[in-house]
């Protein structure tokens, strides 16, 4: 698989070297691979050290026969990874003494994961990447003694500045969610950081159609199969404001083509009392985010000027109680790795136009089958991971409750 060079560069290479030239390096000439931090379906995720620095970094570890038939999804992770790594505008990021920055003199975002080295060997790819050692969003949230509305606000405002970033470059995600937001350290006051290019585009490589994201944060154009943009980001920005708000997801239910019809119609509630005491300012701003026109659709731009995010209109009320109980219960640690392509999706859509009933394949977006959809696979091939979901409806609803369209 010539990710970074013809077939017989490996080749050339040792003739080279037969000829006096220097041999290209190695990983083990440069970095010590140590303990395993995670898997993927084609990858696994190791601590690695680098010899020269003594720095710390993590090692995607791609497996090029599992990955065979998928070469392209890997290659376009990496061209956006290297889009977004240099030196940072904040002047943080990796140390001087450590490796050097893939791609050109241009400015990465400090909330976005850097790609430092890729190096490749007979049966592997490597992707050195900037370590992110602070955990997950929801359990970092559960952990906390007090969380508000502000905690929320501040959350969501550094996920809207490196998205917009990426927009800038050209870059749409298409697969934002809360196991993708990390925190880059164990620190009280640490940063958020946006994972997992896997399914990433560049909107200069052709207009987007691909039915892919993961169900519950997947925008109604995608579902709906129609060309979309940057818009999708900002829905999925949308659905993770809600459930930090309130611990549960905007969109549920056991009947898959069920799930699909609320979110194609917008159909979401603010049930009470789990809302009761949030300001009107944040429902405010989810209706502006999961708006089903496109058009009227905030931006990253408008959503960071929205006064729930750039002024005092976030309520400084500790709701930690009541979100992590739900987040407990709605997102619990299960990993469940199920492929679910997008010509499920198509059929289950397809029968909803026949049957206002529909049915469903036979579990719920947030349960056991719940994964990634996608006919374009990412290196970790192609499935997400979706905690499973729990959460009872409540049985009131605020009279402010939003079918926003």
């Amino acid at each position: 698989m010539p990710l970074f060079g013809k077939k017989d560069s490996g080749k050339k290479v040792r003739k080279d070297v037969k000829d006096g030239c220097e041999k290209l390096p190695s990983i083990d000439d440069k970095y010590v691979i140590k303990e395993l931090l995670g898997t993927g379906a084609f990858s696994e995720v190791r601590l690695c050290e680098h010899k020269e620095s003594g720095q710390q970094y993590a090692v995607k570890i791609i497996d090029k026969k599992a990955l065979k038939g998928k070469e392209d999804s890997l290659e376009n992770e990496i061209r956006v990874l290297k889009r977004f790594s240099a030196v940072r505008s904040d002047g943080s990021g990796v140390h001087s003494t450590g490796p050097p920055l893939v791609g050109g003199p241009r400015f990465a975002h400090p909330n976005i994961v850097q790609l430092l080295e890729t190096f490749e060997d007979k049966s592997k790819v490597y992707l050195i990447m900037e370590l992110v050692t602070g955990g997950e969003l929801f359990d970092r949230i559960v952990e906390k003694g007090s969380y508000t509305e502000r905690d929320a606000s501040n959350l969501i405002r550094q996920v809207l500045e490196a998205v917009d970033y990426m927009h800038e470059q050209g870059v749409v995600h298409r697969d934002l969610k809360p196991e993708n937001l990390l925190y880059y350290s164990p620190a009280e006051d640490s940063k958020i950081m946006i994972s997992d290019f896997g399914l990433s585009k560049m909107e200069d490589s052709g207009f987007m159609a691909t039915a892919c994201g993961t169900p519950g944060y997947v925008a109604p154009e995608v579902l709906a199969q129609k060309p979309y943009g940057k818009a999708v980001d900002v829905w999925s920005i949308g659905v993770i404001s809600y459930i930090l708000l309130c611990g549960y997801p905007p969109f549920y239910d056991e009947n898959d083509a069920n799930l699909f019809a609320q979110i194609l119609k917008g159909e979401f509630e603010f049930d009470s009392p789990y809302w009761d005491e949030i300001s009107d300012s944040a429902k405010d701003f989810i209706r502006q985010l999961m708006c089903v026109n496109v058009e009227r659709r905030f931006s990253c731009k408008q959503a960071l000027a929205h006064p729930w995010i750039s002024g005092n209109a976030a309520s400084s009320k500790n709701i930690h109680g009541t979100v992590s109980e739900q987040l407990k219960k709605n997102f619990a640690k299960s990993r469940w790795k199920q492929a679910y392509h997008a010509a499920t999706v198509i059929r289950q859509m397809q029968r909803m136009a026949l049957s206002s009933g529909g049915s469903g394949t036979g579990g719920s977006a947030y349960g056991r089958s719940a994964s990634r959809i996608s006919n374009a696979p990412s290196a970790d091939g192609g499935t997400g991971t979706n905690a499973e979901h729990e959460h009872q409806q409540p049985g009131q609803t605020d009279t402010t409750a939003s079918s926003s369209k």
